[in-house]
């Protein structure tokens, strides 16, 4: 992982439970959101262009 990688504010949805068994974090970065599986902080988190996370997150509330 890149030292920029630990850099980033990490945080978990508020649906999260808090056993952590089953959690996603996402960071926001300048250009893009990393989203990561925070059982697995090794492994390369995936991105999500800004407006395709506008979207999701948009499509996600309203269903």
């Amino acid at each position: 992982m890149s030292s920029g990688m630990t850099e980033l504010a990490w945080f978990k949805s508020s649906y999260s439970g808090s056993d952590g068994d089953s959690c996603v974090e996402v960071a926001i970065a300048e250009q893009a959101v990393l989203v990561r599986d925070s059982k697995d902080v090794s492994r390369q988190p995936f991105t999500v262009g800004r407006e395709g996370w506008r979207r999701f997150v948009r499509f996600a509330s309203e269903h």
